[in-house]
């Protein structure tokens, strides 16, 4: 995601948002006979644009929106109704930098081999830049005019009242917004911060050279991320441990270079810091979307308060994986086998089917995602790794990618993301332009909350306790990798920040080894829980989202606060149902801790954080009560 405008003027997460992250034409053929036709499991961008040369004809449009917007310098305070227009036209410009964003970025995570597709990207992120420099003038020019001037102007015109929260941030960031000059130098810088995060992009997904191993049943397999995502389910304990060790050894030949790529990403943000006379990384990344610090200190605070239930979850799995001593490569195979493979069309029933309690506005909005193509489906060479949703085309819809392999986490990740899709699609229904834009805080409630109803609908759907097993003992990997993992995440997140705001240099080798500490740490290893070979601390160096500043902590928070909503929609019904809706209807058009806690939960408190470890013992009662 572009991250220079989000810095600017806080339209929000909504471009991507990644459980990370993260083409021409826009659509395949195939031959049929006489007939040609579209791929199912391939997206559609013509909605975008029917092609790249609509792209280019909008690529041009933008300048008269960039002039128009740039004519408003100086002239914001001069009556309500210029105030109004001006922000219209800024809104309007942006909207069509985030159209032509979305079309470029999608082509390319079709095939980030595509030299063709990269320079369409390259192109719309100088625009990005370009436009962001132009409208620079926006945010230091109305703090100028001060809240009570905002507030006459806003009686003039009625309808700045739908820009209300909008100019509210603005006014709220005075103290960290430099000139008209300065911002503008900011705006000019957004590239060269974005380096590292390309750099890291191409490398991991284009450009790594991956190893091939020879698994127990003769199978070679190419440990791409794809491959090693698969493939670290393997049921045979030497294929989990050799695709680790060849995995992660591929990993480490490049860790002083991703050592430099994350450090530099590490002094991108002090710089944004300095330069916005904040105290730290933290403070500014969370200043962002006006989270109160105490909401990041009471998560990490009550994950390591409760790592007794994480440890337990461990040596829970150790007797069902039949191992004396758990390893980490022993982390991912399921508890218990599945039943088979879940096509993708059959998920698509099975997530329809789980949601149905949002009603028939969700259901249908769903439904009809699927059917006209919001979606690219299935794993191909250079294709983008891992899923993500995009909700950038605010006129068009959302569009999902997917790397699906028939598992049943393929399914759960498939209710994750169109959780994201319609979170979008109902923002993007009931707001304007610049309320839409939600926050991260708030973005991945919405796909967790869709896990938790899938998770429901499957322990309906078990035909015996083996399959109950298997569905409960998802759950609790679901409960691990997206509270614990990230909590530990953005407990490294914070150690390498401040260590770097502190003035300190850090090279691959102290990553690895800060990061080898907080995993043996989590997992139990000096209490015998879980063997963490020393080898395996070079997994930093893969995790794409800590070049998003302070992004996974907001998984851990969404997964509990998700938690809560779900269990007032089974317990309450209707109404409980419309108010979880209406969270997801006012996309960014207030702040996202206060939007959670007018739906009913406050994330600076303990609660929620102790409700998600109460759910996560009683899950593991329920096993053991099984076994």
């Amino acid at each position: 995601m572009p991250r220079q405008f989000s810095l600017l003027l806080c339209l929000g997460a909504a471009l991507i948002v990644s459980g990370c992250g993260e083409e021409a034409p826009p659509e395949t053929k195939v031959e049929t006979g006489a007939v040609v036709l579209e791929d199912p499991h391939r997206w559609d961008l013509s909605g975008i644009f029917p092609d790249e040369a609509a792209w280019e004809v909008s690529y041009a449009r933008t300048d008269a929106l960039s002039e128009q917007a740039a004519s408003c310098q100086g002239r914001l305070g001069e009556s309500g109704e210029t105030l109004a227009g001006c922000l219209e036209a800024f809104s309007d410009l942006m909207k069509a930098v985030y159209r032509l964003y979305a079309y470029a970025q999608l082509l390319s995570d079709e095939d980030a081999t595509d030299a063709e597709n990269l320079a369409l990207k390259q192109r719309a992120d100088v625009l990005f830049a370009r436009a962001s420099e132009t409208v620079s003038y926006i945010q230091p020019e109305i703090q100028s005019l001060g809240a009570s001037q905002v507030e006459a102007l806003t009686e003039q015109a009625p309808r700045l009242k739908a820009y209300a929260h909008f100019l509210d941030d603005i006014l709220r960031r005075a103290p960290h917004t430099l000139s008209t000059e300065g911002e503008q130098l900011l705006a000019m810088a957004a590239l060269v911060r974005e380096a590292p995060q390309s750099f890291y992009t191409i490398l991991a997904n284009a450009d790594m050279p991956w190893p091939t191993v020879t698994l127990s049943d003769g199978r070679e397999l190419v440990l791409d991320q794809a491959g090693y995502t698969k493939a670290r389910q393997a049921e045979n304990r030497e294929d989990r441990r050799q695709v680790f060790d060849a995995f992660w050894g591929t990993w480490d030949r490049y860790e002083r270079t991703l050592g430099v790529a994350l450090y530099s990403q590490l002094q991108s943000d002090r710089f944004i810091a300095r330069a916005r006379s904040f105290e730290g990384s933290l403070a500014a990344s969370l200043n962002h979307d006006h989270i109160p610090p105490v909401v990041y200190e009471t998560m990490v605070a009550e994950t390591n308060a409760h790592l007794d239930t994480l440890h337990r979850y461990f040596r829970l799995r150790a007797r069902l994986l039949g191992v004396d001593q758990m390893a980490y490569y022993d982390i991912y195979p399921p508890l218990v086998q599945g039943t088979g493979a879940y096509p993708i069309d059959q998920a698509k029933t099975l997530v329809l089917s789980s949601v149905a309690v949002l009603g028939d506005e969700y259901v249908n909005a769903m439904r009809r995602g699927f059917d006209q193509r919001w979606m690219d489906v299935y794993p191909r060479p250079g294709k983008k790794s891992g899923a993500y949703m995009m909700g950038a085309a605010f006129d068009v819809h959302p569009f999902v990618l997917m790397n699906y392999h028939d598992d049943y986490e393929s399914v759960s990740t498939l209710a994750h993301e169109w959780g994201h899709a319609l979170h979008s699609y109902l923002a993007n229904q009931h707001q304007n332009f610049l309320n839409a834009q939600y926050a991260t805080f708030l973005a991945e409630v919405a796909s967790t909350f869709n896990e938790d109803l899938l998770l429901d609908h499957m322990l309906t759907q078990a035909k015996d306790d083996r399959e109950r097993l298997f569905y409960l003992g998802s759950a609790l990997e679901n409960l691990r990798g997206t509270f614990f993992r990230q909590a530990m995440f953005a407990e490294f997140e914070k150690v390498v920040h401040d260590r770097v705001d502190g003035g300190e240099s850090l090279t691959g080798a102290d990553f690895t080894q800060i990061y080898l500490d907080l995993l043996r740490r989590y997992h139990g290893h000096d209490q015998g829980v879980v063997t963490i070979d020393e080898a395996y601390g070079i997994e930093w160096a893969y995790i794409p989202h800590f070049y998003y500043n302070f992004y996974v902590y907001q998984y851990a928070t969404s997964i509990a606060a998700a938690a809560l909503l779900a269990e007032d929609v089974r317990a309450n019904g209707p109404a409980a149902r419309e108010k979880y809706l209406d969270l997801l209807r006012a996309g960014g058009s207030d702040y996202p801790y206060e939007l959670l806690r007018r739906a009913g939960v406050d994330m600076a408190s303990p609660a929620p954080y102790r409700a998600l470890f109460a759910r996560m013992n009683r899950i593991m009662d329920e096993i053991e009560s099984i076994l």
